[in-house]
C-alpha cells in the first residue's frame, strides 16, 4: 500500500484530471456537434465513467492521506461525474493558492 501511496501526487492527480476534462470535452462534441456518432460517443462515455471513478476513489484517498484538500477531492468525486470540468478547474485553484502560500514563505515554487 505504500508503494500505491507514493505514486499519487497532487501533480499526477491534476494531469489526469485535465486529460479526463479533455475526454469529456470530446464526448460532449461527439454528441452535440458530430450528432452522436457511433461507436465513438459509446467508447468516450465508457472512457469518461471509467476515469471518473477511478479519480474519485483516488482523490478521496488522497484528501486523506493530505495531498489534495477536501475540496479538490470533493469537487472531483461528486461534480466530476457530470461535468470534470470543475475538478480541474478546482486543481487550478489550488495550485495558485499552493504558489501564493510558497511566495509568502519566500520559497520557490
Amino acid at each position: 500500500m505504500k508503494r500505491v501511496n507514493s505514486l499519487i501526487t497532487f501533480r499526477r492527480l491534476e494531469y489526469v484530471s485535465f486529460a479526463h476534462s479533455l475526454v469529456y470535452f470530446a464526448l460532449l462534441f461527439c454528441w452535440l456537434a458530430l450528432g452522436n456518432p457511433q461507436p465513438a460517443t459509446v467508447i468516450l462515455g465508457f472512457t469518461h465513467g471509467c476515469v471518473w471513478i477511478a479519480m474519485a476513489l483516488t482523490c478521496l484517498h488522497a484528501a486523506r492521506l493530505r495531498i489534495i484538500p477536501l475540496r479538490v477531492a470533493v469537487a472531483v468525486a461528486v461534480l466530476g461525474g457530470i461535468g470534470p470540468f470543475f475538478g480541474s478547474a478546482e486543481f487550478i485553484r489550488e495550485e495558485r493558492r499552493r504558489a501564493r502560500a510558497a511566495a509568502l514563505r519566500g520559497e520557490s515554487a
